[in-house]
């Protein structure tokens, strides 16, 4: 009688390290960006946002009461949510091979790359916004206010006390130390935004060309806040000229916020650009402007922010920048060759 042995199973760890190896290498072979645009998931990214982001505003719609409604805030933070349930059922329609590449939330090597890039918007987007500003004051849109009035009246709303105003200065700086930590926490709600805009539809719309995609996602990403526009957000009218000024100021933004998706093939420095825009602009209007704040054209959504949106974009293609990304087809490590 023969003494066989049979051979142990592989363990589970074993066969989940296996599976694990198998996926990093589809992962690797995987194309960043698809070869053709996948227009039945396009077009169900589109009726998700939009559809969503309509029904979530809806009680403020039925309430009559618009931007005074107390469900106007936390609805429209739950509506920046709808673009990641968007880009996910896409995902389900579309199914490429890694669905986390595809998206922008990985890799995010070189390290230094997406890191770098990612620091470099929480520090440029604010001198930005800042830029605009002082270019409104100058075009005549807004006026700047170093007594800090403004920000006395809303500490003062807030806390019910007068503010003595040698500590204004003081906590103006402070405000402005905290910038990129407040960033940060704005980024938790602007990644809702920024996985369905530049991680998913940006690069489903790239084989298109580069400037047809960065045109198109900004253009629809702006078309999306139309239900809080139209109630008098931002723009203070309620009529389609503030979709428009809106969709103009995105498709800005977008190109410059889409720059850094294709430039490190990661959603992660969108994400903070887009946090550091919602926090600074807001800032910066309480603090260094008069009460009556004027126009939003003086601000970075606006003629004044268009402006200085349209040099930086100037600048980073007169650089070459736009040239350096992943192209349709092809790996990271492929398009970098």
């Amino acid at each position: 009688m023969s003494d066989t042995t049979t051979p142990p199973s592989p363990s589970r760890e074993h066969r989940r390290r296996a599976a694990a190896d198998r996926q990093r290498a589809r992962n690797a072979e995987a194309p960043a960006i698809p070869t053709t645009v996948p227009w039945r998931a396009v077009a169900v990214f589109a009726a998700v946002s939009v559809g969503l982001a309509w029904l979530v505003q809806l009680p403020v719609w039925l309430s009559g009461e618009g931007l005074a409604s107390p469900l106007f805030t936390p609805l429209t933070l739950v509506m920046m949510f709808t673009p990641a349930v968007a880009a996910l059922v896409a995902v389900r329609v579309q199914r490429p091979a890694a669905p986390a590449r595809m998206l922008g939330l990985v890799p995010i090597r070189p390290a230094w790359r997406t890191f770098g890039f990612a620091a470099a918007m929480l520090v440029a987007l604010p001198l930005i916004s800042f830029a605009a500003l002082a270019l409104g004051q100058v075009l005549g849109f807004v006026e700047f206010d170093f007594s800090f009035a403004a920000l006395a009246q809303l500490l003062e709303s807030q806390g019910g006390q007068p503010v003595p105003p040698e500590l204004l200065p003081t906590l103006a700086i402070v405000s402005l130390i905290a910038l990129p930590v407040n960033s940060l926490v704005t980024s938790v709600a602007t990644f809702g935004e920024e996985l369905g805009w530049r991680g998913w539809l940006l690069p489903a719309l790239r084989p298109l060309g580069t400037w047809p995609a960065l045109v198109l996602s900004g253009a629809f990403w702006g078309l999306w806040h139309t239900p809080v526009i139209l109630l008098g957000y931002n723009f203070g009218v309620t009529d389609a000229s503030g979709v428009l000024f809106m969709t103009i100021a995105c498709v800005f933004l977008g190109v410059l916020l889409g720059w850094t998706r294709l430039r490190t093939a990661s959603v992660w420095p969108a994400v903070l650009a887009h946090g550091a825009i919602n926090t600074a602009t807001p800032l910066f209007l309480v603090t260094f402007l008069v009460p009556e704040p004027g126009s939003v054209h003086g601000t970075i959504l606006g003629v004044a922010g268009w402006i200085v949106l349209a040099v930086v974009i100037a600048v980073l293609v007169l650089l070459g920048q736009f040239r350096k990304q992943p192209q349709p087809g092809l790996t990271l490590a492929e398009s970098a060759e």
